[in-house]
């Protein structure tokens, strides 16, 4: 797979420094993602000490070093960008990884895929603003979404309205391919409901 990953110089040159001072020689850098596709996602460097490489690792070769890269991790990686800024009390490594919460879909990326991107980017935020959320469960063989209301939408008296007229029509304008929603939440827990 190929991605798209930006090591500066300032970052690429920090890393080296750091690496030179690991007292093993042939200690490269390991990337990948914790937790991938969820809003708990997290981008991670580490070392890579010889021998620690995998098979199935992509492999960048860098001027000083090489970044072995998670293959589980490769398409939350796509557009990320390693920086180093010095600062007047030493410098910050930092990681911008856009697709790390979720990765960048196309219309052959699989359905769940997919689905969990709409829901995402565009339907969760509305939810959001009323405390709620609503999350893919599965897809049924008969291409129906599965979702699970959560947060304030949970018990939510306007729920059958939000799961039809906005989820529902919103999911099927962007994924023709899905036959319907269905909604597995148990709303008989009204504590957190927004209305």
């Amino acid at each position: 797979m190929d991605i798209q990953l930006t090591i500066t110089p300032a970052a690429h040159d920090f890393l080296a420094d750091l690496l030179s001072k690991q007292g093993t020689e042939g200690t490269n850098v390991r990337m990948f993602v914790t937790q991938p596709g969820t809003k708990y996602a997290e981008t991670c460097l580490a070392y890579a000490r010889p021998g620690e490489e995998k098979a199935e690792d992509e492999i960048i070769e860098l001027e000083k070093f090489k970044v072995f890269l998670e293959k589980a991790s490769l398409p939350y990686l796509d557009e990320a960008v390693v920086d180093y800024q010095t600062e007047k009390v030493g410098g910050q490594l930092t990681i911008k990884a856009p697709n790390a919460k979720l990765p960048k879909v196309n219309e052959n990326s699989p359905l769940d895929e997919r689905i969990n991107y709409v829901l995402v980017t565009e339907i969760n935020p509305g939810l959001a603003a009323h405390g709620g959320e609503v999350s893919l469960v599965e897809i049924t063989e008969d291409n129906f979404a599965v979702l699970r209301f959560g947060g304030g939408c949970q018990g939510c008296s306007a729920v059958d309205l939000t799961l039809k007229e906005g989820v529902e029509k919103s999911l099927m304008q962007q994924i023709p391919e899905i036959a319907g929603v269905r909604d597995v939440t148990d709303h008989s827990n009204t504590e957190n409901a927004y209305m």
